[in-house]
């Protein structure tokens, strides 16, 4: 792992950039789902097959993929927009009541008879996911659709500070959208963040920031995964040159994450996490915190390093959960 002087993240430092975050308005465009949890106990084994038969106890539901993004925005108090895909259904009318009442902006939303709202159902007992039931067709958005989501998106990004655009691999974002999403954002001198996906290809040329895990980094560059350090400092730099973007982060679970950026040394941070309960939307927290941080102005060592506290903090929650400032700042004397 590459090493770099660390910065000392105190609560004083925090305080005055996460206010700066409530301030900011971001841009959120991927693919929209629905997020279901079912908590329940296991006490015996049914009858008819070797499976866990589950006590239903408690159910929830929550805005997922791209709209957890928005939903970790507003929960640090920043005013979140989101752009993407839908259907005409009942998962769908769920999922903008949810927005709607988490105060996420929903203009730039699509609604389409053409195919069904994401939902994705975890049925969990004893803090342990049993089996995650996924209702989806995935590509089965049409030019007409993605056009239309284009043209929302460009109507909300002159009023934003910052944009994310979050691909989850269901059919929303091909390069003709992509371009033209960083093109106008570049016109209008928006900072954009990238979390890309490892089933979908793209070339990110001029993002701000792109955000890789390691299994995406290496299937970007065409190689192999590897678990050698080197390697992963070899594939950050590579990829900052392959898509000319001003800082790169690279995410590598329970080893932290190293921050690539021109002209500089990597800048690696060890993992913050102390208890690991669910990784789900873990990397929705970082991209997150990384757009808010651009939005700001902040450095983008500082951002790194708030976004690695928050992460820490979320996967030692259950389900898709998110982080307030306040916990970071918690965090912040904790790891000081």
């Amino acid at each position: 792992m590459p090493s770099h002087t660390k910065l000392r993240i105190s609560p004083d430092l925090l305080r005055p950039a996460l206010r700066r975050f409530q301030r900011l308005r971001i841009l959120v465009v991927g693919d929209l789902m629905l997020d279901e949890f079912i908590y329940g106990r296991v006490s015996r084994i049914s009858p008819e097959a070797p499976v866990p038969v589950v006590h239903v106890e408690k159910e929830s539901a929550y805005p997922g993929g791209a709209a957890n993004v928005a939903r970790n925005l507003a929960s640090l108090g920043i005013h979140a927009e989101l752009s993407g895909g839908i259907g005409q259904d009942d998962t769908g009318q769920q999922l903008l009541h949810l927005l709607r009442h988490g105060k996420i902006g929903v203009s730039g939303i699509c609604r389409s008879s053409k195919f069904p709202t994401i939902r994705k159902t975890r049925i969990l007992a004893r803090q342990q996911q049993l089996v995650r039931v996924d209702r989806e067709e995935p590509n089965r958005l049409t030019q007409k659709e993605r056009d239309a989501v284009l043209r929302k998106a460009l109507q909300v990004l002159p009023r934003c500070d910052a944009m994310i655009l979050e691909d989850y691999g269901k059919g929303l974002f091909d390069q003709p959208l992509v371009d033209a999403l960083l093109e106008a954002a570049h016109e209008k001198e928006i900072p954009t963040a990238i979390d890309p996906n490892i089933n979908n290809p793209l070339q990110w040329n001029g993002a701000t920031l792109v955000k890789p895990n390691r299994t995406e980094a290496f299937g970007a560059l065409g190689q192999p995964d590897s678990a050698d350090p080197k390697d992963w400092t070899a594939a950050g730099e590579e990829l900052l040159l392959k898509w000319s973007c001003q800082h790169l982060l690279l995410t590598l679970g329970e080893h932290g994450m190293i921050l690539f950026q021109p002209n500089r040394k990597p800048y690696a941070i060890p993992s913050r996490a102390r208890e690991v309960y669910d990784v789900s939307g873990a990397g929705d927290t970082v991209v997150s915190l990384l757009a808010a941080g651009l939005g700001a102005g902040l450095h983008g060592d500082l951002s790194a390093e708030i976004a690695n506290l928050a992460a820490g903090i979320v996967v030692g929650k259950l389900g898709t959960a998110t982080v307030t400032s306040q916990e970071i700042i918690e965090a912040s004397r904790n790891h000081g």
